[in-house]
């Protein structure tokens, strides 16, 4: 798997996610679920977050331009407090954000160019585009677990994320052919349907 595809698996469970969270009460999403934290206590807080570091190390670092510096998504990215915001106003900050994550996946940039850490900084450490993408995803990653985790500390069921959920299953050409078998039954098919 590459970082083009993970992204786009990425991107659809982090929609799925939000429609979601769109459903749930407002009160459960601001609920401080972790309170020995510094800096996110809240799954909005959680959602906030991992834009903030998408925006920085995509677009800031990467790219050298983020959201940030655009007045509609102008806040404290270090210590967000995101019950200030509408979950609407942090979704259309996360699209925004993955909408010019995707469109620059899609330039097919050099993803073994080598991007400093710290830009003001001679002495920086680097890291490859392709290292700094893989390390933006798990990052969302970790926090999504944690997100569905609070749903269920909240008494609601999340949403299933997987990977598989969003893939296609590919048919080997065995398979393909039995598809076709007039001798195959009903329960055999839908058996293979859900695959």
């Amino acid at each position: 798997m590459n970082v083009r595809e993970y992204y786009t698996y990425l991107s659809a469970a982090r929609e799925q996610l939000w429609n979601y969270l769109r459903a749930l009460p407002a009160a459960d999403l601001d609920r401080d679920l972790i309170e020995s934290g510094d800096r996110f206590h809240s799954i909005k807080d959680l959602l906030l977050h991992t834009t903030d570091v998408e925006d920085h190390w995509v677009h800031y670092i990467a790219r050298g331009e983020n959201l940030q510096s655009d007045g509609r998504f102008k806040h404290d990215w270090v210590k967000p407090q995101a019950g200030q915001y509408g979950l609407s106003w942090i979704i259309d900050y996360g699209r925004t954000v993955s909408q010019q994550t995707q469109e620059f996946l899609d330039s097919e940039p050099d993803l073994d160019r080598s991007i400093k850490l710290i830009q003001d900084d001679p002495a920086s450490d680097t890291v490859t585009l392709d290292q700094l993408m893989w390390n933006v995803m798990t990052h969302e990653v970790r926090h999504t677990a944690q997100i569905a985790l609070m749903v269920r500390q909240l008494g609601h069921t999340p949403p299933w994320s997987d990977y598989l959920r969003f893939a296609r299953p590919q048919v080997t050409a065995g398979e393909a052919g039995g598809l076709d078998d007039p001798e195959l039954d009903d329960s055999e098919e839908t058996d293979t349907e859900q695959i």
